[in-house]
């Protein structure tokens, strides 16, 4: 089926004309937007090929970031335990992927992402950001690197039209950005048991192969944003059912955006929209690391500025002293805003992350957040608030 996914590329003619080669398959770790608000016009949103699958489970549906999506099925907690403790199983086949193909595909990408696309070699993928002229973060994504002339992004679903209209006008002669979404689907197996429940053997973070689970071919990638070992199945969209059944009659759980989103906010993995955006620079994010500010892309003059000078705010992780959850947008008193909150299943307690003064994000901090009106006290903690291996960094 994908025969030939990894192979270089194939054009011999001009940009305009190129050769098609075989389809590519990737994933990406992140979700997109933020609300899981429910709207009336449901019949315009976009669906996933397993639409019919989570209707079948009973699963509540809702908006989110253009698509009907699955929030949660038997509810939110269980769905977070079976991912902590054994095999959940997410759609995200809402994401978008775009391939960016040619012999100067290299040139561009490097020109225009944060990170250093020189460290990959074939089979390899890397968390990177996609920056404005400001150090702004127009998205975080991952790339896949197929072949030195060809590569994959995986970015956010509401990002999807921007990332591609932004990398569009950049192109240069050689290099050919398509937008390829529509063709796959793309499930995330994540928990202690994922791999084992899969019959996949380990293999390292960030590397991506051809493989198949019970019969169906797929692209077998190492990625995730659960903080759990997983790994995201990437498979032609006809696929995407049977693939789905598989891998439930192995005995994942079947999981929603809002454990997705509680599971990634123990971890802390930040979601664009709420802890970045275009307004918002990498240093101050804390995603420093992703930024090869050796190389030039768009927006390092800037990044490097507030490296040397230092940011005036930070983005802290932050656990409730009081029973409490913090949500998006809630005041934290001398200056700061909540960017994320939600109530811990592993923790018992709320927990959250937002941007405070610099001087105020070092950990054991105490803030005061206020809870609709209501001061409540918060200390920071380092990154992440849950970490199985030495336990959760919160409580009093």
């Amino acid at each position: 089926m994908f025969a030939g996914a990894l192979s270089g590329y194939c054009s011999a003619g001009a940009r305009d004309d190129p050769v098609r080669p075989s389809r590519p398959l990737l994933i990406g770790g992140g979700t997109g937007a933020a609300s899981f608000s429910i709207s009336r016009r449901m019949q315009t949103l976009l669906r996933t090929p397993l639409f019919d699958r989570h209707v079948a489970l009973g699963a509540r549906m809702v908006p989110f970031a253009g698509w009907e999506m699955p929030v949660q099925y038997e509810g939110v907690i269980p769905e977070h335990m079976a991912v902590r403790t054994d095999t959940g199983v997410f759609d995200v086949s809402h994401m978008g992927e775009l391939e960016v193909e040619g012999p100067r595909a290299h040139e561009l990408l490097q020109s225009a992402l944060s990170n250093d696309l020189g460290r990959l070699a074939d089979g390899d993928a890397q968390y990177t950001l996609l920056t404005n002229e400001s150090g702004g973060i127009v998205d975080d994504l991952i790339v896949y690197r197929l072949s030195p002339f060809r590569f994959l992004l995986i970015v956010n679903a509401a990002n999807r039209e921007g990332d591609f209209e932004w990398l569009k006008e950049r192109e240069v002669a050689g290099s050919d950005v398509r937008d390829v979404s529509d063709e796959y689907a793309l499930l995330a197996v994540q928990g202690p048991r994922s791999l084992e429940r899969l019959g996949l053997e380990e293999a390292a973070a960030f590397t991506f192969a051809e493989g198949e689970i019970d019969g169906i071919a797929c692209m077998i990638n190492r990625t995730g944003y659960t903080g759990e070992q997983g790994v995201e199945l990437m498979v032609p969209a006809e696929d995407a059912p049977q693939l789905w059944d598989r891998v439930l009659k192995r005995g994942a759980t079947p999981a929603g955006l809002g454990a997705r989103d509680t599971l990634r906010l123990e971890v802390c993995y930040p979601l664009h929209g709420n802890d970045i955006g275009p307004e918002t620079d990498a240093i101050s994010a804390g995603l420093g690391w992703v930024c090869a500010l050796d190389k030039e892309f768009t927006g390092v003059e800037e990044l490097r500025r507030i490296k040397e000078d230092g940011p005036q705010q930070r983005l802290a992780a932050f656990v409730m002293k009081e029973r409490a959850i913090p949500r998006q947008g809630m005041p934290i008193e001398r200056g700061g805003e909540v960017t994320s909150g939600t109530h811990s299943p592993m923790l018992d307690r709320g927990i959250g992350m937002g941007y405070v003064p610099a001087q105020r994000a070092a950990p054991d901090t105490e803030l005061t957040i206020d809870v609709r009106g209501k001061p409540r006290r918060a200390r920071v903690v380092k990154k992440p608030i849950y970490k199985k291996e030495a336990g959760p960094s919160g409580g009093d």
